[in-house]
């Protein structure tokens, strides 16, 4: 049953293109949350069948995620924090959600708009927050497209090995991701963080 679910979501993503993964991925990162490992990986496994481009869909799942999170980031702005309160349940935000991602915004500062891509129920929300306190859109959407781009990236090479190694799957995807995580997306995110947190800090303390 699996099986044919994935290959369905393939066959759905294949017949949508690479303008319906822009469409699909900025949906999931508005406040109509659809699930990104239901669109990116299948991506991958068709760009493991040479039906796709991995880099493309790549760059299409990280627009569609810039473009839906302009949109939540534009209603912060727009109505404000009072009229999310009380009518967010109605558009799916519900108030314990947004407690939860603006103590995430206040705890990790402007970060947490790369930090909250990678999170689930903090990734779609994230926006919210930064628009309630006007970070900076150019900055925003940087963060964002490098957190939403990491994301794509991991699911479609996740989707990728699915189409490489076919039955193989669990036994292969395990030393593939464990040595990714661990050599490149974990030490590079943990640079970024830092280099964000020592340029905070050295224009906090002022010029010398």
């Amino acid at each position: 049953m699996l099986t044919s679910f994935f290959h369905w979501l393939a066959d759905s993503v294949l017949a949508l293109g690479y303008p319906g993964i822009v469409v699909l991925m900025a949906i999931e990162s508005s406040v109509l949350p659809l699930p990104s490992e239901l669109v990116m990986p299948p991506a991958g496994y068709l760009a493991a069948k040479g039906q796709m481009n991995a880099g493309i869909a790549v760059a299409a799942g990280t627009l569609g995620s810039v473009l839906g999170a302009l949109i939540n980031y534009a209603l912060a702005v727009a109505v404000g924090e009072p009229v999310l309160r009380r009518y967010g349940r109605y558009v799916l935000v519900s108030e314990r959600s947004l407690d939860r991602t603006e103590a995430f915004f206040r705890r990790h500062g402007e970060i947490s708009t790369f930090i909250g891509r990678l999170l689930p129920v903090i990734r779609h929300l994230i926006s919210i927050p930064a628009g309630m306190c006007r970070m900076r859109l150019a900055r925003f959407a940087a963060f964002t497209a490098l957190g939403a781009g990491l994301w794509c990236g991991i699911l479609t090479y996740l989707g990728w090995l699915i189409g490489r190694h076919g039955g193989d799957v669990e036994r292969a995807i395990g030393p593939y991701v464990h040595r990714t995580l661990v050599s490149y997306v974990l030490p590079g995110a943990a640079i970024l963080v830092a280099c964000y947190v020592w340029w905070r800090r050295r224009q906090a303390a002022g010029p010398a």
